[in-house]
């Protein structure tokens, strides 16, 4: 089978232009360094992506707090995770990097938080007073 990529990796965004079959790269051009060809083994065979969202927040100043995971996941488990993550409440406050879940689905990746969350009724910062 034959596949194009335009390489993300670095400033050069090479075309590159793959062959492949069962696991396997016969052919590859087009790229300008080996992180092309890392690149494209990856995307073929492990694709990953890194992953963002937000999760219900309660008694928080917002509704909701901004998440992300630790590390990039598998592509075909993304809607997984999603699915995971839609069904999650936290309670307020939350501090940017507080875990919000562990190894979610058994990917190695955490949940964290990207966003500083005070709860109703506390303030974040208080006035002078003269």
């Amino acid at each position: 089978m034959k596949k194009k990529f335009i390489c993300i990796i670095c400033p050069n965004g090479c075309e590159i232009e793959v062959k492949y079959s069962e696991g396997e790269i016969e052919k590859i051009s087009g790229n300008l360094c080996e992180k092309g060809l890392d690149y494209v083994k990856k995307e073929l065979f492990s694709p990953e992506r890194g992953l963002t969202s937000s999760v219900n927040l309660k008694n928080g100043l917002l509704p909701l707090v901004s998440v992300k995971a630790s590390k990039p996941i598998p592509k075909e488990k993304i809607f997984a995770l999603m699915d995971e993550i839609a069904d999650i409440e936290v309670k307020a406050p939350v501090k940017i990097g507080d875990i919000i879940v562990k190894d979610i689905l058994g990917t190695g990746a955490d949940i964290m938080a990207t966003k500083n969350v005070d709860r109703k009724g506390n303030f974040l910062y208080q006035k002078k007073e003269n």
